[in-house]
């Protein structure tokens, strides 16, 4: 029992910092948000997070995804591109900005996020599907 409770106080499982306890919090209540589709709501918790702890890479990806979601794909775009500049080889993240820079139409970094996650998963099939989108689309 002694050997299990100094783990967890070593590997901060059970962190007693009110600040990590508060964030931790905050991020499951995101997550429930944004599973019950209360969008509105998760946006605000999740800024709430990200003035925090600004480079929070699950928080900035959930919000590109949220502003995905709702059409804003420049601003969905700009929280993608923070989060790979934190994690550069997250193949959800680079799947959702080549995507979302897709739909704006800026083909050049949609092609670019492909190749990347090409780099990372050579047999990805949305690659293939998203490249096909993008020459069907220049002709």
């Amino acid at each position: 029992m002694w050997i299990y409770i100094k783990l967890v106080g070593l590997f901060g499982l059970g962190s007693k910092d009110p600040e990590k306890k508060s964030i931790s919090k905050k991020k499951k209540d995101l997550k429930k948000l944004v599973k019950e589709k209360k969008y509105d709501s998760a946006l605000r918790i999740g800024s709430e997070i990200l003035k925090r702890v600004p480079h929070e890479n699950d928080v900035l990806f959930i919000i590109g995804g949220i502003h995905f979601t709702k059409g804003k794909y420049r601003t969905a775009i700009s929280y993608f591109e923070k989060s790979l500049e934190i994690a550069t080889h997250d193949i959800d993240v680079l799947v959702s900005n080549a995507e979302a820079n897709y739909r704006i139409g800026n083909f050049s970094r949609a092609t670019q996020c492909c190749d990347k996650i090409k780099e990372i998963d050579s047999k990805n099939k949305f690659v293939v599907e998203l490249l096909k989108k993008i020459e069907d689309a220049k002709e």
